[in-house]
This record gives structure tokens, sequence and C-alpha cells, in this order.
């Protein structure tokens, strides 16, 4: 079993309330019992709840990189707070007796036994005999259609906007547009939808429309250049439904296709054991897709790519799912699946194990970051050329220092290259007043994570530092 830290265990939880919550039963020494099996790996307990007999959890790590919950409350909530509970009192060094393993849990453990067999035997089936997953070419037909229609929908209202111009929108029009906006939801194109929603939450937000005109025809040039790109594969595919998918790009997830795991990993999206250390994370709230994202900053040890997580939480749901945070172990998993995409890819992972982080880890990383600024922002500009890109790509440069000139904080490489760094008031976490506060030692010989922003309405590239990596510490601006 991993070692359960506090960490690990809060990792599990689906939010802030939930870590308090299970904390909280341990200290108010809310289980009656509290048992494992020799081999440890098997956690289990009865817990005082409102009705007159108690709930009975456990933590089964037979699978240490899959461990799985059981409780017998009605909580919605999962992991609940019994089970988180029943961890942190493990890890705070409760006396847990030995016990046999309970008979319903065994009678579990040998039906899981049996399906993991079954996967095995499938997946050593001899080449052509695996099932595929079936592709419905008439519903396919109707969808493409349907998408095709909705991008001609959209590529009207940006031009009757642009005919119109920006200086025209009020709050009449803008309701207008976004009513006829709406019916995109009828076409299985949310993605455009939400990138139209982007532009009127913009320049609803500002009393001063011409304060964000250059960022408005920016998003809007954006979304003229996706619709043509989405307009010509669609077309392509509805003319030969053998064509494949695309996944050279986030163009599917641009229009607004959802990425299931099983599609990865048959187009061979998918790594094998892997490790990973988050570098960064942050929580913000999409109001264009009504949800909030959960954005983790990820760097992959064996070849130093920085890819990203991002767990996303609709509004109306979000209380009902894990809420995704800090994570400052590393991360180990036996499958990496990739989501389609060029820099900063996006990633997830089903089943992980974690350690703790090393001063070899820090150095390994360190080993990563790029020495020519030169180079980066050559990386960072081709980058921003591909209309479908994010336009805020992250990179993990290297520093000599990082020093104060008349015209501000800049990083300096060994050759006296200079980046100038600044606050991108889109990411909405200004660093650049914390690096006062480091030392000297903190602020020489290190690697940075730095976000890039191509701010049009002042011409210039601009860089943000996000993290700090040191010989001896890693130093998160914010987390």
């Amino acid at each position: 079993m991993t070692e359960l830290t506090v960490a690990y265990i809060d990792s599990f939880a689906l939010n802030a309330g939930a870590i308090k919550n299970g904390n909280d039963l341990v200290r108010k020494n809310s289980f009656q019992k509290l048992a494992r099996t020799e081999d440890g790996t098997l956690l289990f307990g009865e817990c005082k709840g409102s009705g007159k007999e108690p709930y009975s959890c456990s933590a089964d790590f037979v699978k240490t990189e899959q461990p799985v919950f059981r409780c017998s409350c009605p909580s919605r909530q999962f992991p609940c707070k019994h089970i988180l509970g029943l961890l942190y009192a493990y890890a705070g060094g409760k006396t847990f007796d030995i016990a046999d393993i309970p008979a319903d849990i065994a009678d579990k453990r040998e039906k899981a036994d049996k399906r993991e067999e079954k996967k095995k035997e499938t997946a050593a089936a001899p080449p052509g005999t695996e099932t595929k997953r079936r592709v419905n070419k008439n519903a396919l037909a109707k969808k493409l259609a349907s998408q095709l229609e909705g991008i001609e929908l959209a590529h009207k209202l940006v031009q009757q906007i642009v005919q119109s111009g920006l200086a025209s929108l009020d709050k009449r029009s803008i309701r207008m547009y976004e009513d006829q906006a709406k019916q995109l939801g009828n076409h299985f194109v949310p993605g455009l939808q939400a990138a139209f929603r982007e532009v009127f939450i913009l320049i609803n937000a500002s009393d001063n429309h011409e304060a964000v005109y250059s960022e408005a025809f920016e998003m809007l040039a954006a979304l003229h250049a996706l619709l043509k790109r989405s307009r010509d594969y669609i077309t392509a595919r509805m003319e030969d439904p053998e064509l494949p998918m695309d996944i050279t790009s986030v163009l599917e997830e641009k229009i607004g296709h959802a990425w299931q795991l099983s599609e990865l990993r048959e187009q061979e999206l998918i790594r094998k054991n892997m490790e990973l250390i988050q570098l960064n994370f942050r929580s913000y709230t999409d109001e264009a897709r009504g949800e909030y994202v959960d954005e983790g900053y990820w760097l992959q040890l064996e070849d130093g790519e920085i890819v990203i997580t991002r767990n996303f939480r609709p509004f109306r749901a979000a209380k009902h799912m894990k809420e995704d945070d800090s994570v400052y172990m590393a991360v180990q998993t036996k499958e990496l699946f990739t989501y389609p995409g060029e820099l900063n890819k996006r990633v997830r992972w089903e089943e992980m194990t974690m350690r703790e982080c090393s001063s070899g880890d820090r150095n390994k990383i360190r080993s990563f970051a790029e020495h020519s600024y030169g180079a980066a922002l050559k990386t960072v500009k081709n980058h921003l050329k591909n209309p479908l890109a994010d336009k805020n790509p992250v990179l993990l440069l290297h520093a000599a220092e990082v020093a104060k000139t008349e015209k501000g904080i800049v990083l300096v490489n060994e050759t006296g290259e200079r980046l100038p760094l600044a606050n991108i008031a889109r990411l909405g976490y200004p660093t650049l007043q914390l690096l006062p506060h480091l030392n000297q030692k903190q602020l020489k010989n290190m690697a940075v994570l730095v976000m890039f922003e191509d701010q049009l309405s002042e011409g210039k590239l601009v860089a943000q530092p996000l993290t700090l990596i040191t010989e001896n510490e890693m130093i998160r601006l914010f987390y």
C-alpha cells in the first residue's frame, strides 16, 4: 500500500469541506471500530452516524494504483467523509486492530479479479479479433450535417457583428446576438457557442467598450478562422465517411467534442509508466461554458514536456464532483492518456500512486529548462500563429538571475539575454510583486515556469512567472 500521507489522502477528497469533515470525525472520536488486515491492504471500520446503526466503511488498497472505497452511508459525495476519516485516522497514528478480511469484501475482490482476468484475455487476443467501437454511419452523417448547419449559422453571426461594427454593440443588440447564438446548442457545436459567449461576456464586463475592442477583434478573428477550419473539416468527413477524426490538433475539441478515454486508447494516444510533478495549479470560472475549471501544470520526468490537466465542473453539478487541488508529491501512473494538441497538451490518468519529491527530482526538472530566450520566444510565436492554439502557452526557462531594471523586472540568462516580466491580466493572479520578498539566493540559478501572452493592444509579447525551481526548493507564486 502507498504510504498514506495527509497530502495523498487530500487528493481523494471532493473539496475542502470534505477534508474538514473527515478530520472532524477523527477529532471527535466518532469511529467505534478501526481495523486492518495483516498485509495492510485493507482498512475498515465503523463510524457513528445519524441513525441507530454505525456506518461501515473501508479502503481497499489491493491494487495500490486504484484503491477502492466503500461505505454504507447514503452520502452522494464519494469518497464520503467517513472514508476520508478512516484514512486520516490511519495516517494520524490511531490504533487499528488486526482482523480477517470481511466476507463481503473478499467476495467483491474475487469478482474484481475475474473481471480483470477477462480484460487481460481480451487484450491478449490475436490481432484482428478485438472488438472495436462500432460507428453508426447514419447517425454520424446526421450529426455532421447538423454541425455544418451550426457552422454556417455561426459564420452569419460573425459577419453580422463585423459588418455592424463593434461600436454598435449595446446591451440590446448583444442580447439579440446571444439569443441567436443559443440556437447553436441544437447543432452539436458547444465549443463554437462558448466562443461566441466569450466575446459577449468580454464586452458586457467593460463599461468602456473601446478599451476591449482590440481583444474582441482578436477573438472574432480567431473565431472566423476556427469556423473556416471547421467547415472544411466537417465537409471532408461528410464526403468521406471513412475519414478518421483529427488527432493532430485541438480542432475536434474546439468544435465541441468531448474525448472519451476509450477513443484516446483506440487512437493510441497513451503512454505507459509515466511520472509527473505538478509545477503549478489554479482554479478559475469559465462563464462562457458555465463551469469551474481546475488546471494543473505538470512536467513529465521522462522527457521534460510541460503538460496540463483540466478538471471541468459544470455549475449545476459542481457540488457533486471532485474538486482538484495543488499536488506536492510525484504522481506515478501506468497509463497516461494524452489529448490531441501541440504545445502543452492536455493529459489525464485513471490510476495513480504517489511518492515524495526529492532534490534529485528538482535537479531533473531544472535540467529540462530552456536556456535560450530567443529559442523560447520563437517557439511561442510559432505556436501563437495557429488560430486554434491556446493563447497562454507555458514554458520552463532557465535564469541565471532575476534582476530589476529601470523598465521593470527581467529574467537574465548566462549569456546576458533578458526576458521582461509582466502580470497577465487574463490570468488573474499577479505575481511580480512577490519576487522582491524572496532572498537573493532564491533568485539565482533557477528554472522558472512562465506563462506567455501576446498583448496586441500594446504590440508586445509578455511573460509572467508562475513558479521558481531552485536546487533546494520549489516556490509556487500561486497555487
